[in-house]
């Protein structure tokens, strides 16, 4: 039963119904975008600060214990958002969210992966966690969709509501997951510990060439297209199409990247310059895809999303075979730091030419760095994946 709890978790740390309208809260409580875009970098700078040093905490305390605090607060921050809305509980939601998102990254792929070890199942990896990835997309567009009769019965009350109990729901499915590690939360050292465990997740991550190797992939392959994710929306508008079909073509993609997920079991076999060469040919069609001024280029943004979510879940699979030790969470909230940090530079750069260049283009450009990573993982003469 560990592998459907782990769907189960997923699941429903994406159901979340205020995703589709907390925007329109804020506006509706008299926000400015300045105000919201704020909101936003409170979220992003949160989630960064608490990376690493919520990795060491899962490493040197427990990795279920942070993936059952992560849901309460963010299921807090929501109910702040209802309750008292207003820019400083707005701000405080956030924060909260961003611990969240901190105590979660990290570890729940460690305990996931040493309990799937423990068992003799981790070459099921890639496999699982890539379902678990597309079951997240559903996750969100069943709440997308559910979003909708709940708003227009009950208001902002009614989907926040839905919203905090799948938090709850989320926190006591953490509790029925296993974890065959001795708790050191009450030890008399807990504090030296954490810091020796910090020092060497950070260290492996710094100086093995191997590990670090896998975490520049997955910072890169798994922040550009989700970033870009977010401006999926004016792309399908740029081509076109009637505003009605565009959440139309932006559910094309999401169907793309799930099914990628579940290619990612079979993917984690391609050699090195084969997956370079996914990677490639990925990009070029999302180029192409995204300059084609036609709503038949999604098809092709599409299949590009698709494989760069098979591609990123390759590359966290690689990163956890790589890693030594004690401090697997640590070194992977390292590679989710970097996600951050490669994810706010492609809004920078989006936001910077987004006056002088149309969204076709801006995607073309920003597509580009995977061109980079493809062939630097070619020039590799490593063992197959």
């Amino acid at each position: 039963m560990f592998v459907p709890k782990l769907y189960v978790y997923t699941f429903l740390g994406e159901f979340v119904l205020l995703y589709p309208v907390y925007t329109l809260l804020f506006t509706d409580s008299g926000l400015s975008v300045a105000e919201t875009s704020s909101l936003f970098v409170i979220w992003s700078v949160t989630g960064m600060v608490l990376e690493i040093p919520s990795g060491a905490w899962a490493d040197a305390v427990s990795r279920r214990l942070l993936l059952f605090l992560g849901p309460l607060l963010a299921g807090a921050g929501f109910a702040l958002w209802v309750l008292f809305p207003s820019y400083w509980a707005f701000a405080l939601g956030f924060v909260l969210w961003g611990a969240e998102g901190a105590l979660v990254s990290g570890a729940f792929e460690a305990l996931a992966y040493e309990e799937l070890e423990r068992r003799g199942l981790q070459s099921r990896y890639a496999a699982i966690m890539g379902r678990a990835h597309s079951i997240g997309i559903a996750a969100a567009a069943s709440a997308i969709a559910l979003a909708t009769p709940v708003f227009a019965i009950g208001g902002y009350p009614a989907v926040g509501v839905a919203s905090v109990v799948a938090c709850l729901l989320c926190a006591a499915t953490a509790l029925t997951l296993p974890e065959r590690r001795p708790a050191r939360a009450a030890s008399a050292d807990s504090d030296g510990r954490y810091l020796a465990v910090l020092r060497a997740g950070v260290a492996e991550a710094r100086t093995d060439r191997n590990v670090l190797e896998a975490i520049v992939l997955i910072s890169v392959v798994t922040a550009i297209w989700g970033a870009l994710e977010e401006y999926v929306p004016f792309l399908a508008a740029e081509t076109g199409a009637p505003r009605t079909a565009v959440p139309l073509l932006v559910l094309a993609v999401w169907v793309g990247a799930a099914a990628g997920g579940l290619l990612a079991g079979p993917a984690r076999r391609l050699s090195e310059r084969s997956f370079a060469l996914v990677l490639a040919l990925a990009a070029l069609a999302m180029a192409a895809g995204a300059l084609v001024p036609h709503p038949a280029g999604f098809l092709l943004v599409a299949g590009a999303f698709g494989a760069f979510q098979m591609a990123g879940v390759v590359a966290d699979t690689r990163l956890q075979e790589r890693v030594s030790g004690g401090q697997r969470a640590t070194v992977t909230s390292v590679a989710g730091l970097g996600t951050n940090v490669v994810t706010l530079a492609v809004y920078t750069a989006y936001g910077a030419g987004s006056p002088f260049l149309s969204h076709g283009t801006t995607f073309a450009l920003l597509i580009l760095p995977y061109v980079v990573i493809a062939l630097w993982l070619a020039r590799e003469r490593v063992a197959p994946m």
